[in-house]
């Protein structure tokens, strides 16, 4: 696991180092205002669709039933028909009825926002289509334990949009936007490329080429009946980071991009440790529990709960301590002011509150998609988006764009509990042994020590 995991890290660490790189350019040529507010609506639509149908969904929901396909070449093609078709016409759907759909993703912006928002959402979208080949060939690398080309080929979509950004940068802000769709576009064409390229090495293509020409049935009954909830388990997280991006139409210009950045830091140390660690540990604790090996599969989440959790308990203190010193560093130069600092480090806050709930129930989610409970998982994140709904809808007045990122954290919380009473309390308190509560405590000192250093560095400079 710590190889794989490794691989995972350096990948994504690389791309979301190339990720603040692209948000510091965007930040310092669009700033936070009603062009930069309408490209991230545009390019947010798209991910919410890739985040919970496209990739979490897609893999644990495909991986268990492909392990325990009788017929795998045919079972991998017929799936791959069958959701691209799906994607495919949704996509048709959204560039000819971008207007409408735009007028209600972006119903708080004026009708010449919209205008501009229009083409743009219906140029984004297409990205999932590229993005769905990507995360299909991901999945059967991922089977064969090869994970590196996913987690590096990740940067390629910030390299995309950097050189959008250099390359238009002295233009008009309306045509900066339009560039930024393009590059997201060639981004995704060049993540398949490179999946291609891995693909044929691991002989995945030929695999496909097999399950197109062969005559046997694959039954994908199976892969259908957990797809659905596995959809809803999964969109917890994206449809509350979405709901907050609809609300805060309402509000004053910027809060979207006070949001944006808030949550594009949130998700460093999200997608670092949570998603890095569950995408490794998903396939070993399918294989275990598919061969009735079940105390070694608790032996493996007990492990990935740990690193799991000393990476997650560091980067809250950090970022708790040192919000304001990070969106400076980052963020604060060209069009991004000192006031833009301050709301996004404020935002920043009460995202980094549901770090650790939304980290933690990423690993125990998986082990409720290892064990087939996508129903259950799909009930719990009902449950949490409905909390979630309900506080957004009370906080938004009196802490308006503080608000919604609050309730996104208390929704987390919620959900965490939820799917910890599944895994079940009695195992989970097994995972706690003395030396792990001491090791624990260090970790916590250390880190509070560190960003306070960290602090008093960045205030001498």
């Amino acid at each position: 696991m710590k190889k794989s995991f490794f691989i995972n890290f350096i990948g994504i660490f690389n791309s979301r180092i190339l990720g603040f790189i692209r948000d510091l350019l965007s930040a310092s040529i669009l700033g936070a205002n009603i062009y930069s507010d309408i490209f991230f609506v545009a390019f947010k639509f798209p991910n919410l669709f890739r985040r919970i149908f496209a990739e979490g969904a897609f893999t644990q929901s495909f991986l268990p039933a492909f392990a325990k396909a009788k017929y795998k070449p045919s079972f991998a093609y017929k799936v791959f028909k069958y959701i691209f078709t799906i994607i495919l016409i949704l996509s048709i759907l959204v560039t000819l009825f971008s207007y409408p759909i735009t007028d209600v993703l972006a119903y708080g912006f004026s009708s010449t926002a919209k205008k501009i928002a229009s083409p743009l959402v219906a140029i984004n979208f297409w990205y999932l289509d590229l993005i769905f080949i990507v995360t299909f060939l991901a999945s059967l690398l991922q089977y064969k334990k090869h994970f590196a080309t996913t987690a590096f080929s990740t940067a390629l979509l910030n390299i995309s949009l950097i050189l959008a950004l250099l390359i238009s940068m002295h233009k008009s802000k309306e045509e900066i936007i339009f560039y930024m769709s393009i590059g997201v576009i060639i981004g995704g064409i060049a993540q398949v490329i490179a999946h291609l390229i891995a693909a044929k090495k691991y002989k995945i293509l030929k695999l496909l080429y097999i399950g197109a020409k062969s005559k046997k049935k694959a039954d994908i009954t199976t892969f259908k009946k957990h797809f659905l909830p596995s959809v809803f388990g999964n969109s917890t997280a994206h449809i509350s980071a979405f709901l907050d991006t609809w609300l805060a139409t309402f509000l004053a210009s910027g809060s979207i991009s006070y949001l944006y950045y808030a949550n594009r830091l949130f998700q460093l140390p999200f997608a670092l440790f949570a998603i890095a660690i569950s995408s490794v540990i998903f396939p070993q604790i399918t294989k275990a529990i598919s061969l009735n090996q079940i105390e070694k599969a608790n032996s493996q989440m007990k492990q990935a709960f740990w690193y799991l959790f000393y990476l997650l308990i560091i980067a809250f203190i950090f970022a708790l301590i040192n919000a304001k010193e990070i969106v400076q560093l980052l963020f604060e130069r060209g069009a991004f002011s000192h006031k833009d600092t301050i709301k996004t480090s404020e935002v920043l806050i009460m995202y980094m509150i549901g770090l650790i709930p939304f980290g933690l129930n990423k690993l125990f989610s998986s082990y409720l998609y290892a064990t087939h409970k996508h129903l259950k998982s799909a009930k719990f994140s009902a449950i949490s988006l409905g909390v979630n709904i309900i506080f957004s809808l009370i906080l938004i007045f009196p802490l308006k764009v503080l608000g919604l990122a609050l309730a996104s954290s208390i929704g987390g919380a919620v959900l965490f509990y939820l799917t910890l009473k599944e895994y079940g309390f009695n195992e989970f308190i097994k995972f706690f042994e003395k030396r792990y509560i001491f090791i624990l405590l260090a970790v916590i000192l250390i880190s509070i020590f560190i960003s306070i250093l960290f602090k008093y560095i960045f205030y001498l400079l």
